[in-house]
């Protein structure tokens, strides 16, 4: 595997062993922090051991430990990180770990300095997203939905899409959890208008309220090898079936033109009267069919009418939704413009 520009740039102060070493616990840090979060922590902690002094190491180790949930060691290296670069881009996820461990008051203070420090429009937004998640924990969700209310109404800077789609989604989810569902709905269409790759995960949150549920079992689409060679066991026994059968057709057909020279020669008196027999059987079942098989000329009429008949409710459900999510779109494209 190839190690990327940028980092080789960051790895230059060390020996070419020690890059080498160093840079590989970092990209396979990368590679497992969505499946193994905890597994991606050790690697980066192994390459912050061997490099604690250099700022990629610290800013790896803190990524890891936040998605393993140790935010307390996230904490400390995201200050260190801090320290070391001289950047406040970490405040708003240093804030969510402060949340974590239920130290609201720190988390508030160190939220009202951001406020002060950040330009960044994103990491603006994702501010006021982890400060609302503090007083919620606080017990104070109406003063959450405040926060998330400005900003969204009245941005203090202009919003990029998926920071808005963030904003969006955040307001939706504490709305829904309000019970207010109407507006939830309106907030995940706009989340999902603006965010057409579903990074917010809107469109499942639609789809819940929809009353859509997928279901699926991810074994069935794991390939099983095994049954692939049963599968061809199978088949070599049904082709060898296959010709038996043919074999004995072979000798079904010498048998019936065995019986068919016997029965050679003119019909009987006999199985001329029992053709006969079975030909007035077979007028009298149309006779019958025919007198019973009458229908009510109306029936038809009402059975189409009742068919036809919309399902008025299930329709104004639908249109509902409908509307609901054309107007989320319409409400995403007149802020694009």
């Amino acid at each position: 595997m190839k190690m990327p520009r940028g980092m080789k740039a960051e790895l230059k102060g060390l020996s070419l062993e020690a890059s080498q070493t160093v840079g590989a616990y970092l990209m396979m840090a990368g590679q497992l922090i969505d499946s193994d979060p905890e597994a991606a922590y050790q690697h980066a902690e192994a390459a912050r051991r061997r490099a604690a002094r250099l700022p990629i190491t610290r800013e790896a180790t803190a990524e890891a430990a936040y998605a393993a949930g140790r935010y307390e060691e996230a904490l400390v290296q995201y200050k260190a990180w801090r320290r070391m670069t001289g950047s406040d881009e970490a405040i708003p996820v240093m804030v969510d770990c402060l949340r974590a461990l239920k130290r609201h008051r720190d988390a508030l203070e160190l939220a009202d300095e951001g406020r002060k420090c950040l330009t960044d429009p994103a990491m603006l937004v994702e501010l006021v997203i982890v400060t609302a998640g503090v007083r919620v924990d606080m017990g104070q969700p109406e003063e959450a939905l405040r926060l998330l209310k400005k900003e969204f109404e009245q941005p203090s800077v202009r919003h990029p899409r998926l920071a808005r789609a963030r904003l969006a989604y955040a307001l939706a989810d504490l709305l829904a959890t309000t019970g207010d569902q109407a507006n939830a709905y309106r907030g995940f269409a706009m989340a999902a208008s603006l965010d057409p790759e579903n990074l917010t995960a809107a469109l499942d949150r639609l789809d819940e309220l929809d009353g859509v549920v997928l279901d699926i079992d991810e074994t069935e689409f794991l390939d099983e090898p095994e049954d692939e060679e049963d599968d061809s066991d199978d088949s070599e026994s049904a082709d060898e079936s296959d010709e038996d059968d043919w074999d004995d057709e072979d000798d079904w057909d010498d048998s019936d033109e065995d019986d068919s020279d016997e029965d050679d020669g003119s019909a009987g008196p006999d199985d001329a009267a029992d053709s006969e027999d079975e030909e007035d059987d077979e007028s009298g079942f149309e006779e019958d069919s025919d007198e019973d098989g009458s229908v009510d000329p109306h029936s038809d009429d009402e059975t189409d009418g009742e068919s036809d008949k919309p399902d008025e409710t299930v329709s104004d459900q639908s249109d509902d939704q409908s509307d609901r999510r054309a107007d989320a779109e319409a409400d995403a494209d007149d802020y694009d413009e």
